[in-house]
């Protein structure tokens, strides 16, 4: 059997995306956010998105642009104080945004992938972020239900990959990207390095290629990954 080359031109891989799907964007602060793809995603301009993303970026960075450039309509995130423009869109209505614990968050993205329909928690009931939330009684307690987050795309950024789409994390990269590789319907990865197949060791494998579509290999970096020095 022999796998495939998945890797593919950046323009090409983001067309696919259509206006109004739901993207999830990997990241944890600045290490695993996908900068490159999300400038080609604001270069094309696809309209209407639901971007799910741990965090909103800060000014000038990620999730920014496609805010400035107004292309999102909803946000599925833990927190946005670090970006006066996504607060300030909040604040005016321009932008709807949905607010969960991190740690939820996570869960909901990995139940998603694991082809779970909503998990059940006490985790922030008696919130805010439980206001008008379903709840259910588990063994005499109450407990309540958080859907689980798929996507119609996944973008994710690795710090290696190989043709087939096997990809390697560093460090906090991994706190969401593998699972958001199991929770979208088509995955785009861009890697710092592209190996030949077979040359990714196993044991540094975090995403196995199978649940990558296609892989954008990144030229250079921009000034946005240099916040994170390793």
């Amino acid at each position: 059997m022999i796998l495939p080359d998945k890797t593919t031109l950046i323009e090409d891989a983001i067309a696919g995306i259509r206006d109004g799907a739901t993207v999830m964007l990997g990241g944890f602060g600045v290490p695993g956010t996908p900068f490159t793809l999300i400038r080609e995603l604001v270069r094309q301009g696809q309209r209407d998105l639901t971007i799910i993303k741990n965090d909103a970026n800060e000014a000038g960075m990620g999730v920014d642009h496609l805010l400035a450039n107004g292309q999102v309509a909803r946000l599925i995130t833990t927190h946005i104080g670090l970006n006066p423009r996504a607060v300030a869109m909040l604040n005016s209505g321009e932008i709807d945004v949905e607010f969960c614990a991190q740690g939820i968050l996570a869960e909901r993205v990995r139940a998603g992938g694991a082809g779970l329909k909503a998990i059940l928690t006490d985790i922030a009931m008696q919130t805010e972020l439980g206001a008008g939330k379903p709840r259910i009684e588990v063994n005499g307690a109450e407990a309540m239900v958080e859907t689980a987050l798929r996507a119609d795309v996944a973008l994710l950024h690795a710090d290696q990959a190989d043709v087939f789409g096997n990809l390697d994390y560093a460090a906090t990269a991994r706190n969401f990207n593998p699972l958001m590789a199991m929770a979208a319907d088509h995955v785009i990865a861009e890697a710092e390095a592209v190996l030949p197949l077979g040359d990714l060791p196993p044991d540094e494998v975090h995403t196995p290629g199978p649940f990558v579509d296609q892989v954008v290999r990144l030229d250079a970096l921009s000034e946005e990954y240099g916040v994170v020095r390793r």
